[in-house]
């Protein structure tokens, strides 16, 4: 029988680190048996209120966030978490030896629900370093993360998580998520580009002569790309990790600061690239260097396999700023 992740997680790691993994697993099964009977249990749909950035919730996004929560707050190491879903942190008090703050999307592209498109979970561990306060240690660049993983909520169940020591995924089976592949690596240059090509007329013209580039083929070694893109940001960025590529959601007039949250969604998966020896970046840095300023800030993200990140990012180099 394939190793399970318990087992996985609690021979490489302390504890602590190995019970917080087991933890967010245990609640994204839970998840994802509501995902699956979701039409069935009148849990598709708005739920009728916003999340901090003004965005409608849908019901499954409340339900998976009360999940997290729940199994987190029953770990004395947790001392907070942040969820995209909530516009403050949660602090649990009264936890003077907590090592460890969770930074969450509890269900990214919960949207594409109603129309059966995956969904995903995503998570950030930080450390809580001693004499650090909790909003200090939650507005840590993403060099600071200790662990990081997401869960793809797809035709399988697949979580893909790194603690510094390689990437390593693990399907869902019979209530169980068993190793599939360890030590992913990401490929060195890949076959495709993954962008929202509607924005295009809203970027800067540096990224429509990008696309071109690809098309054409004489943006990275004489190669023409194709384009895929599904709108769920999970599947999208999942199947670069296997394939290779590259994804970018730029900026736009509607969203001069990118769309993408930093802390739960570019910084874990920029450092589980990073970890399979892929690259990410805003466009000029190197997205794990960048200081948050805020829980929800938000960035422009261009992640994938290194060729074509640098690729991109010399092209912006070289380009005027707009």
């Amino acid at each position: 029988m394939a190793m399970t992740l318990f087992q996985h997680v609690r021979q490489r790691h302390t504890p602590e680190l190995a019970a917080l993994i087991t933890a967010i697993a245990d609640g994204a099964a839970t998840i994802e048996r509501r995902i699956r009977t979701a039409g069935l249990d009148d849990i598709l749909g708005a739920a009728g209120s916003e999340n901090v950035q003004g965005e409608a919730q849908q019901k499954l996004d409340v339900l998976a966030d009360n999940t997290l929560i729940e199994v987190l707050k029953a770990l004395p190491s947790v001392a907070a978490v942040v969820s995209e879903e909530d516009e403050e942190p949660v602090i649990f008090e009264g936890r003077p030896n907590a090592k460890f703050i969770a930074i969450f999307d509890p269900l990214d592209g919960s949207s594409n629900i109603d129309v059966n498109v995956n969904v995903g979970t995503i998570v950030s561990i930080q450390a809580l370093k001693p004499g650090v306060s909790v909003r200090e240690a939650i507005l840590q660049p993403g060099t600071e993360q200790i662990a990081a993983l997401y869960v793809n909520y797809g035709p399988s169940t697949i979580l893909v998580y790194t603690a510094g020591n390689g990437v390593h995924a693990f399907t869902l089976a019979e209530g169980e998520f068993l190793l599939s592949s360890e030590d992913m690596k990401m490929p060195e240059q890949g076959p495709y580009y993954s962008m929202n090509e509607g924005n295009i007329g809203e970027s800067q013209l540096v990224y429509g002569k990008a696309i071109s580039r690809f098309r054409d083929g004489t943006l990275v070694g004489g190669k023409k790309y194709s384009s895929r893109y599904v709108g769920s940001f999970i599947a999208d960025f999942h199947r670069t990790l296997l394939k290779g590529g590259v994804f970018l959601y730029p900026p736009t007039k509607k969203a001069p600061n990118g769309k993408l949250r930093l802390l739960y969604e570019a910084n874990p998966l920029s450092f589980i690239a990073e970890q399979a020896g892929g690259a990410a970046s805003n466009g000029r840095y190197r997205i794990l260097e960048i200081v948050p300023t805020e829980p929800h800030v938000r960035t422009p993200l261009i992640i994938g396999s290194q060729s074509e990140v640098a690729a991109i990012g010399g092209l912006i180099s070289i380009s005027p700023r707009e």
